[in-house]
C-alpha cells in the first residue's frame, strides 16, 4: 500500500471514530449486523477471534485469505484503545462463543488516542479482557505490541521504551498465570526500536509482508492452544 493510500485511510478512520465517538463511543454498532448473522458454533467447531485496533483490522484488508481459510472472525477498529475495547468485548467476543480470542493492543493507548494514560492502566485493561475471557471459558493469546518509535498522527510520542516496558508486563503476566504470548517484536524491530521498515510504510503499521511474518508465529500458538 502506498503511503498516501496509508493516510487516507488513517483520516477516514479518525474522522469515522471521531463521529461515532458522538453517539457510541466504543463502537459497538460497528460489527452488530455480523455478530447477529454469525450462527451459534457448533460443539466441534474451533472459532477464533481476533479483538484488536487497525492492526487487527488492517490485517484481513491485507491477507483476507488467512481469515478465510481458517475461518478466523476479525473484530479489529481502526483507531481504538483498550479502554473502548473491554467495552465492547462482550458483544464482539464473548456473545460469538468462541473457543479463543486473539487480543492485539495497547500501541493507541501509548498514542493517546483518547488522552493520557498509565501504562499500568493500558495492562489493567488488556488484564480485564483476559479475565472476561476466562470466565467465560474462552481461551486466549495475547500478543505482544509491534515496535514504533514514532506515529504519523502525533509525532514526538516517543513510544519505543514504553511498548518495551508494556511488552515486558504483558509476558511476565502470562508466564505467571499460563496464558499463550505471542511475541512478534523481536522479528520486526529495527536498530531504531521501530518498526522495520521492510515491514511497514508508516512505521506502525505493517504491510502484507508484515503480516506474513506474524503468521506462522501466531499459527503455531493457535494450533498449540485449540489442542
Amino acid at each position: 500500500m502506498k503511503k498516501t493510500s496509508i493516510l487516507v485511510f488513517l483520516l477516514l478512520s479518525i474522522t469515522t471514530f471521531s463521529q461515532e465517538m458522538k453517539t457510541d463511543w466504543a463502537n459497538i454498532s460497528r460489527y452488530a449486523e455480523e455478530n447477529k448473522s454469525l450462527q451459534i458454533p457448533s460443539k466441534d467447531e474451533n472459532r477464533v477471534v481476533f479483538m484488536g485496533n487497525s492492526i487487527t483490522e488492517g490485517w484481513k484488508t491485507h491477507d483476507p485469505d488467512f481469515f478465510l481459510k481458517n475461518k478466523y472472525i476479525n473484530r479489529g477498529i481502526g483507531g481504538q484503545t483498550t479502554s473502548q475495547m473491554v467495552v465492547r468485548f462482550r458483544p464482539d467476543v464473548i456473545a460469538l462463543k468462541p473457543k479463543l480470542v486473539v487480543i492485539l493492543a495497547g500501541i493507541n493507548d501509548i498514542a493517546q488516542n483518547n488522552g493520557p494514560i498509565e501504562l499500568q492502566d493500558i495492562f489493567g485493561n488488556i488484564v480485564s479482557m483476559v479475565e472476561l475471557a476466562k470466565a467465560n471459558n474462552i481461551r486466549v493469546i495475547l500478543s505482544s505490541v509491534l515496535p514504533a518509535n514514532d506515529f504519523p498522527w502525533k509525532k514526538g510520542m516517543e513510544p519505543a521504551e514504553k511498548v518495551i516496558k508494556l511488552n515486558a508486563m504483558l509476558e511476565k503476566y502470562c508466564l505467571d498465570n499460563n496464558i499463550a504470548f505471542v511475541n512478534y517484536y523481536p522479528k520486526m524491530v529495527d536498530s531504531q526500536k521501530g518498526l522495520d521498515k521492510k515491514y511497514t510504510n508508516d512505521g506502525v503499521h505493517p504491510t502484507l509482508a508484515g503480516y506474513k511474518v506474524m503468521e506462522p508465529i501466531l499459527q503455531e500458538a493457535i494450533l498449540k492452544v485449540l489442542k
